[in-house]
């Protein structure tokens, strides 16, 4: 079997790019859901699954937090893919011609001042290349879409603008997913660690629990609560934390963590990925 990293989206989604620069030559397998990507791996279909888990602009990305406890795979590694919308359409459509743009809601909303530039309507599809999937085969030369240089390439589209994204810092983030794997010792530079937990019902738990990474000095860089079945008395946490779960300081930090919790459940560790190393402390 090729080299195969799964995602959610059709051809030419950002995920797809993600996986593209993330893993060069191996094959990317398209999904139609996060669920089906985690499948692939777990069927042995996909050794890899790229999911996305929050944007820089967007925040959180729905439904991963939810899914990643139960999925049955660890997190190991991560990757974090810069967006640059490009505004395409058919070969030889000009852009004074153009007067709607179609693409995802988020997307349409990263790009407002091209939108009103050039007095475009908004058109809200599924996704950004799904959205170049049907400029492609039914655009006419009033219809533009907004999505990747690649949905572009595989769509045989032509770019009219290129990075037509309002922030320049539009970013991200990904967990790459795997079968279970054992937590890779103690040594690499740059580890992180990824865990869920849920607090007990008690007064300041949730304080007694977090002060152990204070005193221990451990950095936590993610903390998101949700709900859990739909409970507003269950709440479940998901962290991410710089070092090692076999370091003095982390093992220490989750001792006390497990003290003032009902569960805590380490997802992976990890080598931080170049992005995040390098704007450390920015």
């Amino acid at each position: 079997m090729t080299d195969t990293i799964a995602f959610q989206g059709v051809p030419g989604a950002y995920s797809d790019l993600a996986c593209r620069n993330a893993y060069p030559g191996w094959t990317t397998l398209p999904c139609p859901s996060f669920e089906a990507a985690m499948e692939a791996v777990r069927e042995g279909r996909a050794q890899l699954a790229m999911l996305p888990c929050e944007n820089s602009l967007a925040g959180r990305v729905p439904d991963i937090h939810r899914l990643l406890p139960d999925s049955g795979l660890s997190v190991v590694g991560e990757h974090y893919e810069r967006v640059e919308h490009c505004l395409m359409a058919r070969p030889g459509v000009k852009l004074e011609t153009i007067r709607r743009a179609h693409s995802h809601p988020m997307a349409l909303g990263q790009v407002l001042k091209v939108i009103r530039e050039l007095d475009l309507q908004p058109v809200i599809q599924a996704d950004t290349a799904g959205a170049a999937q049907i400029i492609a085969q039914s655009g006419t030369e009033q219809d533009a879409a907004v999505a990747s240089a690649l949905a572009a390439e595989v769509y045989g589209l032509e770019i009219l603008r290129r990075n037509v994204e309002d922030a320049a810092h539009n970013t991200t983030r990904f967990y790459v997913m795997a079968k279970p794997r054992k937590l890779p010792p103690v040594g690499f530079a740059h580890p992180v660690t990824t865990f869920v937990f849920r607090v007990r019902n008690m007064p300041a738990a949730l304080y007694k629990a977090l002060g152990g990474f204070a005193t221990n000095g451990v950095n936590m860089t993610k903390l998101e609560s949700y709900m859990l079945d739909g409970a507003f008395t269950a709440t479940q946490f998901l962290c991410d934390v710089d070092g090692h779960p076999d370091e003095p300081g982390l093992f220490r930090a989750l001792e006390e963590l497990r003290f003032f919790s009902r569960e805590v459940k380490v997802l992976g560790t990890y080598p931080a990925h170049p992005f995040r190393v390098a704007h450390e402390g920015t």
